[in-house]
């Protein structure tokens, strides 16, 4: 496999430190020519962020950046990119391993790089399957434990990790003596197009293994093994790493170097990469990664129910009743673990309304118009993946609109969870009355949402 042309970019991020240092480290170990660009935001109390480069070897590079608008985050956007172009154009750099801070979150800064004109090659997270829960059950905030990337970032544990572990194509699995068969399968079931790579918390153990994630019916992710256990077209199984001016791990010299008589030396044995390192390479389309995320769109989890976890996925064609939905929202919100999607509220029928629940707290907001409710001529400005998502789920009355909600949790009380959902649509006889009635009902989410 050769390397790709400029600089690659692999983003390795995780509030998980440990498996996210065991990941990094790995990828050193195994790619030669690799480096590390890190920003520890740990130091923003002090007014900087301290930056390091390194290599397998130790570090190579330490600097410091001063806040932005007294922003640790802000900081780093302004410093990433001038520092991939210096090792872009020092030219010895094969691949470039951004390790994110703990609670920095991938999606930004894959943002970033692929703005600056850089090619992101992979985002990977890293996860310890036995802290899944304890981290998506964690409402605290950042702040509360000292990684808050800003005065004003008010995001907490919960929600800050299932961002991580959602956007990233791949994921780096911790050998965690501690997981059981829950903890895995509540992984599976969060993520389950992502391709799930295995780590050994230990760097210098040889073997590494793919597990394979789609759910059902569902499409593997950029870089997800196919049925066959083979990795993303262009860095299948036994894959070799043309690294021409790096030295092999037996101190070999690029083709044609010469050795200290003068003579040429051998040319390098290329090794397979592992499924770790034919994820860093396997390419990464920031654009396409956003759009998956917008609730219209997204590729929420399927039906699922193995280990003791269950996954329920509840779709209705008739709107929520405002009032009776604000006053089931404790108990929706604690319901699950974690629950996402998109939902229709009777008094604003226009309006796609995204849900994002984790760690016990709601996230409600509006995520902008039905598509059916747009005239033609607007439709020419809308994405073709969310065309495309509408068309396969329109209904010839109320084109796009609908619930479509996602709940996954062990210990899911799946019955008395639809149950609840059922009780807050309109009854038959307030579906009979109309939209002019149902704008009519009280609008109990406007101090939520602040309208």
């Amino acid at each position: 496999m050769a390397v790709p042309p400029g600089l690659p970019v692999v983003i390795v991020g995780g509030l998980h430190a440990d498996a996210r240092r065991a990941a990094v480290a790995r990828l050193l170990a195994e790619v030669p020519g690799s480096v590390v660009l890190h920003h520890d935001l740990a130091t923003a109390a002090a007014g900087t962020v301290v930056r390091t480069v390194r290599d397998a070897g130790g570090i190579l590079d330490a600097g410091e950046a001063p806040l932005v608008n007294d922003c640790a985050c802000c900081a780093l956007r302004e410093d990433l990119v001038p520092e991939l172009e210096r090792l872009r154009d020092a030219g010895a750099t094969r691949l470039a391993v951004v390790e994110l801070w703990d609670s920095v979150e991938p999606k930004a800064m894959a943002e970033v790089v692929a703005a600056g004109g850089l090619t992101v090659t992979g985002v990977i997270t890293a996860v310890d399957p036995a802290l899944v829960l304890p981290y998506l059950a964690n409402g605290d905030d950042l702040a509360d434990g000292g990684l808050a990337a800003a005065a004003t970032d008010q995001r907490t544990v919960a929600d800050t990790f299932a961002r991580q572990l959602e956007y990233a194509p791949v994921l780096a699995v911790a050998d965690s003596p501690e997981a059981d068969d829950e903890d895995r399968e509540l992984l599976a079931q969060l993520h389950p197009t992502a391709l799930r790579v295995a780590i050994g918390q230990d760097t210098s153990a040889q073997d590494t293994s793919v597990q394979e994630a789609p759910g059902p019916g569902r499409p593997p992710g950029p870089g997800a093994a196919d049925g066959d256990g083979h990795g993303a077209p262009g860095a299948a199984n036994g894959d070799r790493l043309d690294t021409p001016g790096v030295a092999d791990r037996d101190g070999l010299g690029a083709p044609g170097a010469a050795d200290r008589d003068g003579l040429t030396a051998p040319a390098p044995r290329l090794r397979p990469l592992s499924p770790l390192a034919r994820a860093a390479f396997a390419g990464f389309d920031v654009e396409a990664a956003a759009a998956a995320q917008h609730p219209a769109c997204a590729l929420l989890p399927a039906e699922a129910d193995a280990h003791g976890v269950s996954t329920l996925v509840w779709s209705r064609r008739r709107p929520f009743h405002p009032e009776r939905l604000y006053a089931a929202l404790e108990d929706l919100t604690c319901a699950a673990a974690r629950s996402r999607g998109r939902f229709w509220l009777a008094d604003k029928p226009d309006t796609l309304f995204h849900w994002d629940a984790a760690g016990g707290a709601l996230c409600v907001e509006s995520a902008g118009p039905w598509l059916a409710s747009l005239p033609d001529a607007a439709w020419e400005m809308v994405p073709p993946v969310r065309r495309a998502a509408a068309a396969l789920d329109w209904h010839p009355e109320h084109g796009d609109r609908g619930q479509h909600l996602v709940f996954t949790s062990p210990g899911l009380d799946r019955d008395g969870l639809e149950r609840l959902l059922e009780s807050c649509l309109l009854t038959d006889a307030e579906y009979a009355a109309g939209r002019d009635a149902w704008q009519r009902l009280p609008h109990a989410f406007d101090t939520l949402l602040e309208v």
